[in-house]
């Protein structure tokens, strides 16, 4: 299920927020800032690329510099998290928010722990105390992790609402626009599912086996045989090895 595929999309390293005086810009920037930032733009690129040891490494040189830098222990555990290691990855959550009480990064990323975890009131807690929060830059990511997790914990109407507001603030993101049109599908709103699936394969770029086959189903649930039969000739041309051209051929639409 598309559901299910979202962590890399919202395990990204948070971005730090603007101070109560403003913006810092490089002036403001200590040698420390400096030298624990390259180690923290290093062991971001490391954790994206699925090394999760040497980003480990790299955070651990970067906190060497500056014990108490947000950035880098959120994105600790984010590692931890992603490494299977929900205990170390909650202690460093809690450690940020207890240096940096009702952080909006912390408390999504937080939230999403819990998610993982199906712990899902504990989730949603945390992604609406981050909602809450009147400087939070990043609302869009937000509402779309809620949503996936609202959607996994089989609340649908609550899912469908959290990707409305996530799709409101960032229109543009191909996940939010997939996650909204699964959950339509779900909901049996063709119409409104086939709208949004629509936009993410109108751009090549975006569109790939998953869309391309939620797509499919759709126009199946609307009894459009033309549709189908377009969108599965795109299947078989694009992704001819793909789990999902198995799953038309032997007729499993509703796994």
């Amino acid at each position: 299920m598309l559901l299910a595929g979202l962590v890399l999309v919202l395990a990204a390293c948070a971005a730090p927020a603007p101070s109560s005086s403003g913006p810092r810009t490089d002036s403001d920037q200590t040698d420390a800032d400096r030298r624990a930032g390259v180690r923290l733009e290093l062991a971001a690129g490391y954790f994206a690329r699925g090394q999760h040891n040497t980003a480990l490494d790299e955070i651990k040189q970067a906190l060497a510099v500056k014990p108490d830098m947000r950035e880098a222990i959120n994105l600790r555990g984010l590692v931890y998290a992603a490494m299977g290691e929900p205990q170390l990855a909650d202690e460093n959550f809690r450690r940020a928010l207890t240096l940096y009480p009702q952080d909006p990064d912390t408390l999504h990323n937080y939230g999403w722990l819990f998610c993982q975890q199906q712990r899902w009131a504990e989730a949603n807690s945390r992604f609406d105390q981050a909602l809450a929060s009147p400087s939070y830059r990043a609302p869009a990511r937000t509402y779309l992790a809620k949503g996936v997790c609202e959607a996994r914990a089989g609340r649908l109407a609550d899912a469908e609402a959290s990707l409305v507001k996530a799709f409101e603030f960032d229109p543009a993101n191909p996940a939010v626009a997939v996650n909204l049109a699964e959950v339509l599908y779900r909901n049996q709103q063709f119409e409104r599912a086939r709208f949004y699936i629509n936009r993410v394969n109108a751009q090549s770029e975006q569109s790939n086996a998953q869309t391309l086959w939620l797509a499919l189903r759709i126009e199946r649930r609307m009894n459009n045989q033309s549709g189908v039969e377009q969108l599965s000739q795109l299947l078989r041309r694009r992704h001819p090895q793909s789990p999902e051209l198995q799953a038309f051929n032997n007729g499993r639409f509703d796994e």
